[in-house]
């Protein structure tokens, strides 16, 4: 009986391999599943899933031109409920102590605008501030490896 695509059948593992496992159909043919169809998670070794002698259920995938069977073990099965978040390990949300920058620069004043700011005004605060931060970040930074230019 030649086995459909498509069509689903029982059979026994007859062999193991690195790339997959030999299938017996229940009509008589064989075929193998390829590691990548074993199961819906990655699959290392394959005797971790399947021993010889086994009853599994296969879905057919394909029957070449010389008559060589691919089967699938893990779409026969329910599809696993995938998350879009990865669980939290405890103790992930602990906070870390701060890193010293230095002692604290009172000499900068904060201004907070009055009114609303044109589009250059905000870029031109923005870049002085962005200006600022670089330089002190790079002294920080220099003085920290023990660089003679931050002395």
């Amino acid at each position: 009986m030649q086995s459909k695509i498509g069509e689903i059948y029982d059979g026994k593992v007859t062999g193991l391999t690195n790339f997959g496992a030999f299938v017996k159909l229940s009509n008589g043919e064989s075929g193998m599943v390829h590691i990548s169809e074993v199961a819906a998670v990655y699959v290392k070794d394959i005797h971790e899933f399947l021993q010889e002698g086994q009853d599994v259920r296969v879905k057919v995938l394909a029957v070449n031109e010389n008559n060589k069977i691919s089967l699938s073990i893990k779409q026969t099965q329910a599809a696993p409920i995938k998350t879009t978040q990865k669980p939290v390990p405890e103790g992930a949300f602990k906070k870390r102590p701060a890193r010293p920058s230095g002692p604290p620069d009172f000499s900068k004043k904060k201004t907070v605008s009055d009114g609303p700011m044109s589009f250059e005004d905000m870029m031109s605060k923005f870049k002085a501030d962005s200006e600022e931060k670089m330089s002190d970040l790079k002294r920080f930074t220099d003085s920290s490896r023990g660089s003679r230019r931050g002395r």
